[in-house]
């Protein structure tokens, strides 16, 4: 829009979380990735297309069709329509999630208490929306932060509070003193937001006996802890993965969020929530907090596209509702990528005497490798190395909830070949030399 192009409305007339840096995020990275076409791309989260199948789209709707009329009775009428006519506002395949759950992840849950979302991004948002009942509550957040959680919270005006991560993938004491902290101020912390599998964007996990400690501390604390979990299938080991913390509660503390878009199909849009704390109503009633999620979704997305639902419901059914299963191609493909990213930055980054450090996390699993590097790292510095290096990569700056320069970078290894990364660690690897020469003169 050119300056001399009349306006209606300015963004102070908005709602105040459009100015939100947390809301601008998301668009600058896309937008960025446009600019430079070309460049080799280690900033995507997205999973490995090469295994995208257009034709078993069709075939996981065809799979989900027979479940509706020979594994559920419906005259094929209804079936019909349940496909292709508005329907329920919690899903048609939450008692599929339920069984996947319990198949994967040794949950147990009531397939009323699942709502099925528009992806995981809706059911955050859900959750939140339900949760800011007024100005004194607060959210806290293992920091860094996914930007989705933080924009969704700024939409409810719902204050984010970082609680810091450490070693350890959440720092329990620290987690303690905000929760007093907020007490003291007068506000009401209402749960904790994190990642405990390959976080977005730290790549750090949380063991089970620390997974317990916090489940000990939110009973103390009388604190919901918002599980969050893209990621969990992909480890890169073949001992046991550590249970999830909904699979170790016992007190109904943990909303989990769950989504199938590195699992299944990232187009399809379809996540969930599984909310099964019970909410007192009117005249006693008593009923799951899922009920209360449905209820703001019919206000935001009516319901979630059936054929996309369905979609899932195929590909699940068609595994014995194993995702583990049916994923065994992704994780290899990730833990292959992974084993080459860090082997390729210790190559290229070996100690010298004579130049500052270069360092790296080495998850056990996930997609994010976070490299910490002797200057800040800025969204200008992201632009010229799209345009002059040819790599790109997300600066860590966009996790932090303040202005204070990081100086460290996210790379991640879903969706390139090892070939890829090979050129993209290159080119780093010239942009990081002549940043740090560049420095020294």
């Amino acid at each position: 829009m050119s300056a001399a192009e009349p306006v209606d409305l300015t963004v102070a007339d908005l709602h105040p979380a459009l100015g939100d840096p947390a809301l601008t995020s998301m668009n600058f990275l896309n937008e960025v990735s446009e600019r430079y076409p070309a460049a080799v791309s280690l900033a995507a989260g997205r999973p490995y297309e090469e295994f995208f199948d257009l034709a078993a789209v069709h075939r996981h709707l065809d799979t989900f069709h027979r479940h509706l009329v020979d594994d559920l009775g419906h005259p094929p009428e209804q079936a019909r329509r349940l496909l292709l006519q508005y329907g329920r506002t919690k899903g048609i395949v939450h008692h599929l999630i339920a069984r996947n759950l319990a198949v994967d992840e040794q949950i147990t849950v009531d397939p009323e208490d699942v709502v099925v979302t528009v992806g995981c991004q809706e059911a955050m948002f859900l959750v939140l929306r339900a949760l800011r009942a007024g100005p004194a509550d607060v959210l806290l957040a293992v920091a860094p932060t996914y930007v989705g959680l933080t924009g969704a919270a700024r939409l409810v005006d719902l204050p984010v509070w970082p609680v810091a991560g450490g070693s350890a993938g959440v720092d329990l004491a620290d987690l303690s003193a905000q929760v007093r902290r907020a007490r003291v101020a007068g506000l009401r912390p209402r749960a904790c937001y994190l990642m405990p599998d390959f976080a977005n964007p730290s790549g750090a996990s949380i063991d089970t006996a620390h997974r317990q400690r916090l489940l000990d501390l939110a009973a103390q604390e009388d604190l919901l802890l918002l599980e969050d979990n893209p990621y969990g299938l992909f480890h890169g080991d073949d001992g046991p993965r550590p249970p999830t913390l909904k699979a170790l509660d016992t007190g109904r503390r943990v909303v989990y969020l769950g989504s199938f878009a590195k699992t299944v199909l990232p187009g399809a849009r379809v996540g969930y929530v599984v909310a099964d704390q019970r909410v007192a109503g009117p005249g006693g009633r008593v009923g799951p907090l899922a009920d209360q999620l449905a209820m703001i979704k019919s206000m935001v997305t009516v319901n979630t596209s059936p054929i996309a639902q369905a979609v899932i419901g195929g590909r699940l059914l068609e595994h014995g509702c194993s995702l583990v299963a049916a994923n065994t191609r992704e994780r290899s493909a990730y833990t292959r990528n992974l084993r080459h990213l860090v082997a390729g930055l210790t190559r290229r980054f070996p100690d010298q005497p004579d130049r500052p450090a270069v360092r790296w996390t080495v998850p056990a699993g996930g997609f994010f490798v976070v490299v910490t590097v002797p200057f800040p790292v800025d969204d200008a510095l992201l632009d010229r190395s799209g345009r002059d290096y040819g790599v790109l990569w997300t600066p860590m700056a966009h996790f932090y909830d303040d202005t204070a320069p990081v100086r460290a970078l996210r790379l991640s290894v879903s969706a390139v070949t090892p070939e890829q990364i090979d050129v993209g660690l290159d080119r780093l690897a010239a942009l990081v030399t002549d940043e740090l020469t560049r420095r020294a003169g």
